[in-house]
């Protein structure tokens, strides 16, 4: 059905679900009938979880929108007593509008609620002499669905759910959402969804706020390919009454990608389309250099294996006298987190530790680099590293592409090798992908911005922080590297800080035995106790009593 690209397709398609579904809701319950990432967002809403923000990131035509009706329709339909409110819905245009509303009523219908049929209707605000258009729809519960204008204005003096559908291309969204958020006093919930309209575009903004983790709001990600492989193609073969198969639907979603061309990215695998410029703005990161330590840097001759290892040794002595010295130095009351960027040839190996305050301001306190440097000295490294933090190490990150497992491997198996991050243990294993980058370079940027990190003063450090870009709406480092032929920089010390910060941010617990001394055995104990003897094998009370009572 290559021609569900097209208006006309998309309308009759929906038209023949709409036919279709009420019976089906009748015959197989609501679970059965939404797909289950619709299912997933409408049960974050309504059931035990009941978000009161949610913000959902989509591809589009994906049928989420339809999937809202129905709690659109579940949630006006309830008498107050079981929790049931008002619901506005807002987007863009009139015919979103428009449609939201028509499946609101078919939902209305499938759940058998005693609604009126859908109206047009105008009304007037107090302080404004423009009325706003809309479509409604009254329940018996006394409630009400409501399809608006995206004015925030229209928000003014109401109570209840607000859905605002394709957020990122309605007008002031900033206002939209102050006036949304206000229906949160009162007990009502905002669900933001949309696809995404550029990088900086407020949705955008608010969502990387959210993985950053300075909004505690809930989020969701919904992309083409998550929606196929939850049945999203079958669904529409259903409908169509059209045999499903697998080379079927690679076909058609080949054609839809083809469709969109180069916004595909953007339309259909929620990344934001290309910003230009730098991740991070030199003055930013400058302003976060605040710590004076040096860096330590070595670098071995290409020959280094084939030399004695007496002379090896003499090579490695003044980084480890060194390193040695710095650590000596540390104060060891802070907790610490240690990021670890693997290289052997080409690139910089760029180990990265830091102290988290008591203010939670993660302070980068031991910097290096390593090039031409073997495998088991950089694992020597690395031991002498946590050794010395080990009591106060809450979680330490590594590079695990490529060589860089064996050393995450070595190193799990001195410290405790941590399967996933809600596990136990100290190392964890990092295989980059965009779906890391994704999420966990959104709360590095928020601590640049929020000031709750420093970073060694250090030139080529400010280099590689400058070298993250957003690479397919991702922050990431890009393959070209910069520098002097061979000794070309890649963003290295970019990335052992940004996996310094995660470690910092794993959960973990603290636990520790501490032995009773003769010195402070009998402490804690009455008088009475102690002058029977401070031993372990001391006399009972009373031994030493005699005659009779």
């Amino acid at each position: 059905m290559t021609a569900i690209i097209t208006k006309e397709a998309w309308a009759e398609a929906r038209r023949a679900a709409m036919d279709a579904i009420p019976q089906m809701v009748q015959d197989e319950g609501l679970p059965a009938v939404l797909l289950p990432y619709q299912a997933r967002v409408v049960n974050l809403l309504d059931g035990t979880a009941m978000e009161r923000v949610l913000f959902v990131e989509k591809s589009r035509r994906i049928g989420l929108t339809w999937g809202l009706a129905a709690y659109a329709a579940l949630r006006a339909g309830r008498q107050k007593a079981a929790g049931g409110m008002d619901v506005m819905y807002i987007s863009y245009s009139r015919e979103m509008t428009r449609e939201f509303i028509d499946a609101c009523a078919m939902w209305a219908r499938a759940f058998d609620s005693a609604a009126s049929e859908v109206e047009e209707t105008l009304f007037d605000q107090d302080d404004d002499d423009k009325a706003i258009n809309a479509f409604r729809i009254k329940f018996a519960s006394g409630f009400e669905i409501m399809a608006l204008s995206s004015a925030p204005r229209g928000l003014r003096g109401k109570q209840g759910v607000v859905i605002i559908d394709e957020a990122a291309f309605v007008d002031s969204l900033a206002e939209l959402l102050k006036a949304a958020l206000a229906f949160l006093m009162w007990g009502g919930q905002v669900v933001v969804c949309s696809t995404h309209d550029g990088a900086e575009n407020p949705f955008n903004q608010a969502v990387q706020d959210i993985l950053a983790e300075r909004s505690k709001y809930a989020h969701v990600r919904i992309d083409f390919d998550q929606a196929l492989r939850e049945g999203l193609y079958q669904r529409i073969c259903l409908v169509t009454g059209k045999d499903w198969t697998a080379e079927g639907e690679a076909e058609w979603r080949q054609s839809i990608i083809d469709f969109y061309g180069d916004g595909a990215d953007e339309e259909l695998f929620c990344i934001p389309s290309l910003s230009s410029g730098a991740w991070l703005p030199a003055p930013l990161i400058e302003a976060r250099m605040t710590v004076d330590t040096p860096v330590l840097r070595l670098e071995l001759p290409a020959d280094y294996l084939y030399r004695d290892r007496l002379a090896q040794l003499s090579l490695m002595a003044p980084f480890i006298e060194e390193l040695e010295t710095q650590l000596a130095a540390l104060d060891l009351g802070p907790r610490f987190s240690f990021g670890f960027d693997f290289a052997r040839y080409v690139d910089l190996t760029a180990g990265s530790l830091m102290a988290i305050e008591q203010r939670l301001k993660r302070r980068e306190v031991l910097a290096y680099e390593l090039r031409n440097v073997p495998g088991d000295e950089q694992k020597l490294i690395c031991k002498t590293v946590l050794n010395h933090v080990r009591p106060r190490l809450i979680g330490a990150a590594f590079d695990a592409t490529g060589m860089g497992w064996t050393v995450a491997e070595d190193m799990g198996r001195i410290f405790g090798l941590r399967p996933e991050p809600t596990g136990a243990g100290i190392v964890m294993a990092i295989k980059f992908s965009e779906e890391w980058y994704r999420l966990q370079m959104p709360p590095l940027k928020a601590a640049f911005e929020d000031d709750s990190i420093a970073l060694i003063k250090d030139a080529d450090h400010l280099s590689d922080l400058r070298a993250v870009k957003l690479v397919r709406g991702i922050p990431r480092v890009p393959a070209l590297r910069e520098g002097e032929t061979n000794k070309k920089r890649h963003g290295d010390h970019a990335i052992a800080v940004a996996l310094a910060h995660y470690a910092s941010r794993l959960p973990w617990s603290e636990y520790a035995y501490r032995a009773v001394s003769p010195e402070t055995a009998g402490q804690g104990r009455s008088p009475m106790f102690a002058a029977e003897g401070d031993g372990l094998l001391r006399a009972p009370l009373g031994a030493r009593l005699k005659g009779s009572l």
